[in-house]
């Protein structure tokens, strides 16, 4: 029996399989069965469907957490939790904030899969392929897709690629793929009408004949896109030697990952936020200075209810008016709740360990020695419910302790009295 590192050892990569297969099958194509320049932009563009949804894919199950430059609302609060969603039966996961990322990333490929579409087949697709091109267009199709899923399955899955990436970086190379077909596939259509005559001044790009360019120049089309795959397939070399080297080029990216945190030995106090400041916490001045976002997001809704105004459709503006209240204060509940919801401060003599029930894992852990500053924050809310906000910086961000009736027990954690105390509004 073959061992997994024998097969590891002396198998091709398949993902260099994948690439050879996708930029040979067209070769054949052009070479053997007459493709045209239709043919040959429709199977990229079907190819650049199929990568992104082996993509997506890899980015459900990635193994890392994605990282974000700020805190934003609700990626922010669930990037906050070190935990995943089992999938039963396999060692894999989904990450939790991979969650927002996917919510960013499917409208984003498949608007770039329609401009790819637009600027290829919408430009050159007026003449459709022959019958027997098209059916081998779709076969070959088929075959791409049976061996990006290979690819995948054995080199992501079966492999254990997936533990060193994140959502991000499972689809980053698809925007250049992207790039490259659509960007490329409008010069050429554009070089190649120009240079045929078959396209008068006054004519538009779409009155390009894809009959007329010859099997040399289509030849030529495929060793540069297959130049621009092995350069994204090698792309991990280049990391290297930026890694490596003086330069900064910016290709080295390690994605993070959940350094374990500790528990305490013996628990003091258990401390929850009061259930008033886990309801409306999030609708306070301070947090939305926090999350200024929701202003744009209710601002737009807005904007959009001023049209319907100009037209005197004075329920539909009404109804956007409400929902522009609506939607940024869900937003900002939601997002309160997911931070803080189901979080226990546990406090003992050795640390102050921040324990999420409600997705079972601990998100901080800081030692008396550890913190920079401590302050106690008290605003109108504060005042009407009787709780206070306490602050601890730490070397790398502010971790926040929010709306305990008594901080005592926190705050005698420290070697020194809470400073920044204010009466109206927190920063």
């Amino acid at each position: 029996m073959i061992s997994r590192n024998t097969l590891q050892d002396h198998s091709p990569p398949s993902e260099t399989s994948a690439v050879v297969i996708a930029n040979v099958l067209p070769l054949v194509g052009v070479v053997a069965f007459d493709w045209n320049l239709a043919a040959l932009v429709f199977l990229y563009w079907l190819e650049l469907g199929i990568i992104s949804f082996w993509a997506l894919l890899k980015a459900v199950f990635a193994g890392r957490p994605s990282e974000f430059d700020s805190n934003p609302l609700i990626g922010g609060a669930l990037a906050r939790k070190r935990t995943a969603i089992p999938v039963p039966f396999t060692g894999l996961g989904i990450q939790l904030s991979t969650l927002p990322v996917l919510v960013v990333a499917v409208p984003v490929l498949s608007l770039v899969w329609f401009f790819v579409g637009v600027t290829t087949i919408g430009v050159i697709g007026a003449k459709i392929p022959e019958q027997s091109a098209l059916e081998l267009v779709v076969l070959s199709s088929f075959g791409i897709f049976l061996s990006q899923g290979a690819s995948t399955l054995v080199e992501y899955f079966y492999q254990g690629d997936y533990r060193d990436h994140s959502a991000q970086t499972a689809i980053q190379g698809i925007f250049m793929r992207g790039a490259v077909i659509g960007v490329g596939g409008l010069l050429t259509a554009t070089f190649v009408g120009l240079a045929a005559d078959s396209v008068s001044g006054d004519d538009p790009i779409t009155a390009v004949d894809p009959t007329i360019v010859g099997p040399p120049i289509l030849v030529g089309i495929v060793l540069v896109k297959f130049s621009f795959d092995l350069g994204g397939l090698y792309r991990d070399r280049l990391a290297a030697f930026d890694e490596s080297s003086s330069f900064e080029l910016g290709w080295a990216y390690e994605p993070p990952t959940h350094e374990p945190i500790e528990s305490v030995n013996t628990v003091n106090e258990r401390i929850r936020p009061s259930v008033f400041g886990r309801l409306f916490g999030g609708l306070t001045p301070a947090n939305v200075r926090r999350h200024p976002g929701v202003l744009f997001v209710g601002g737009f809704i807005l904007l959009i209810s001023l049209l319907f105004a100009m037209g005197r459709v004075w329920d539909i503006v009404l109804s956007l008016v409400g929902v522009s209240l609506v939607v940024p204060i869900g937003l900002l509940m939601v997002d309160y709740g997911l931070r803080y919801g189901g979080v226990v401060f546990r406090v003992s003599d050795e640390a102050i360990v921040a324990y999420d029930s409600l997705f079972r894992t601990r998100l901080w852990r800081i030692e008396p020695w550890d913190e920079r500053g401590l302050r106690v924050e008290r605003d109108r809310l504060h005042e009407w419910i009787g709780t206070s906000t306490i602050v601890i910086e730490s070397a790398d961000r502010e971790l926040r302790v929010p709306h305990v009736y008594d901080p005592a027990p926190i705050i005698d954690m420290f070697d020194r009295q809470p400073t920044g105390l204010t009466t109206r509004t927190s920063k």
